[in-house]
């Protein structure tokens, strides 16, 4: 494109510091930038905490013309939008909540011949539509499309775990306009899951540059605790979290530390992920019982609710420690002092669970991820995972809806196998699902439940785990309907 500037033209590191407010970049993110200002179309998977945004709106702030940037979910969206126009950069919005006038004032700012905006975040649904696409040609017509960027890209593949059939509908870029460049971003892809997203999109895959950061934090710690029944689980979880708190109060160095970083002495922040929306509004109300800030999350509570539950939670305020929320929560939320994760139940995928915990020590400093597990959870995941299939294969949705299936069963039950295993460091089973190149594997030094004790792990497994029999019996106290899982 004339007047296209190049990676050579500008200064990134006066930009990163001046307009992003950093005064370094991650380890990758220049070489990625580097690249995608070269026109390259490029695939980044790294995990959850590297800055994968600042790929795509960096060289948006830079370069000539608008990124349209496709994203799955109204509170990711909203809150890099928030955050872009924070750092006074033109940026706008369309999706079921943007009124009309705006859309309009939007619509005619990118087809004037010199548009202000330089970034617009929208639905996969909405690049459907054949207004958009026409506009989107304009954009085009006029040498003002820069950059298409695919956030959460394993949306795309039947084969990951929140397959979205309208993001199929993302291969229209590449058809239409073969010489603007595409970025897709994710966190969670298998190598299956990248070729797919790769094919579905019509990259060369010869010419694509592919970056691939691994998947070890080391500062995440990871364990799995086994539980037998619902009491012991809510027991320990409570002595722990007090310790937790006893520690962070009893150290005066790291009260001075925590003061300088504007934290609280006397709460620790964290997120315990549960798979009801029942259970949210219980576990909250108990750890409040027991004197720990707690707010639930999830779909069913009222807008004003949920919005002050979060901004209570980002800002530190009293009585807002903890976050019981189900899996609606989290995607787009920037807090770094999240000090640990704990998934209460099963999760529903092994992505799902990644990304999850992945929330965990943002900033860098040790944060704790806790599983607990017993076998009633993968029974019942494995009993709801049929329904949903049966309930698919009723309602005829789609001749293709076998392959999310097997997708999601491979997923499961590669989760269940990460937590019954306590012969392997946990970091190294992560890597090894994703695909990373070995053996051997990353493994951690200390930060997993089997490299800091081996044989605790193991004896914690055969005196945890119920018996097959008594599992099912106890199914039906972890019976829920439906209509009730978020």
């Amino acid at each position: 494109m004339p007047g296209k500037k190049t990676a050579q033209a500008v200064d990134i590191d006066f930009t990163l510091r001046k307009v992003f407010g950093k005064f370094s970049f991650r380890p990758l993110q220049r070489e990625v930038i580097t690249t995608a200002l070269q026109g390259e179309d490029v695939f980044l998977q790294a995990a959850t905490s590297f800055g994968k945004s600042l790929c795509f709106q960096l060289p948006a702030v830079v370069d000539y013309g608008i990124t349209i940037v496709v994203s799955p979910l109204l509170a990711l969206m909203n809150n890099q939008v928030a955050a872009l126009r924070r750092a006074n950069i033109e940026v706008a919005t369309i999706n079921s909540t943007t009124p009309a006038s705006a859309k309009a004032e939007i619509l005619a700012d990118l087809q004037c011949g010199h548009p202000l905006t330089r970034l617009l975040y929208v639905t996969p649904e909405y690049c459907m539509l054949d207004s958009f696409r026409r506009i989107l040609r304009i954009i085009h017509s006029q040498r003002e499309l820069s950059r298409i960027a695919i956030d959460e890209a394993h949306c795309i593949s039947e084969w990951g775990h929140d397959f979205r059939p309208s993001f199929q509908g993302l291969s229209y870029f590449k058809r239409e306009f073969p010489d603007v460049p595409v970025i897709c971003l994710t966190a969670t892809a298998t190598a299956r899951v990248r070729e797919d997203i790769i094919r579905t999109l019509g990259l060369d895959a010869r010419k694509l540059k592919l970056f691939a950061m691994t998947t070890s934090r080391p500062n995440l710690h990871y364990e799995v605790r086994f539980k037998s029944d619902e009491e012991d689980h809510y027991d320990d979880f409570l002595k722990w979290l007090k310790a937790a708190h006893k520690r962070r109060a009893s150290q005066p160095a790291r009260a001075s530390q925590l003061s300088q970083l504007n934290e609280r002495t006397d709460a620790v922040s964290g997120i315990i992920y549960v798979l009801y929306r029942r259970d949210c509004e219980a576990l909250a109300s108990q750890l409040c019982h027991d004197g720990i800030g707690a707010k639930p999350y999830h779909a069913g509570l009222p807008n004003d609710k949920k919005d002050d539950h979060l901004a209570g939670w980002v800002s530190n305020k009293v009585g807002y420690d903890v976050i019981v929320a189900t899996t609606a929560f989290g995607m787009g939320i920037d807090k770094e002092n999240v000090r640990f994760v704990v998934h209460w139940q099963l999760p529903k995928s092994f992505e799902g669970f990644y990304q999850e915990a992945g929330r965990a020590g943002r900033d860098g400093r040790a944060s704790v991820c806790i599983m607990y597990y017993g076998r009633e959870d993968r029974d019942r995941a494995a009993s709801m995972m049929a329904r949903d299939a049966a309930r698919q294969e009723n309602n005829k949705k789609g001749a293709a809806g076998g392959a999310p299936q097997v997708a999601r069963a491979k997923s499961l039950q590669a989760l269940v196998q990460y937590c019954e295993d306590v012969t392997h460091c946990r970091h190294q089973l992560i890597a090894q699902y994703f695909g990373e190149l070995g053996p051997p594997w990353p493994r951690c030094e200390w930060a997993c439940d089997y490299d800091k004790n081996p044989k605790a792990l193991a004896k914690a497994k055969e005196e945890g785990l119920a018996s097959e029999e008594w599992c099912s019996t106890q199914r039906e106290r972890g019976a829920y309907v439906a209509d009730d899982y978020d």
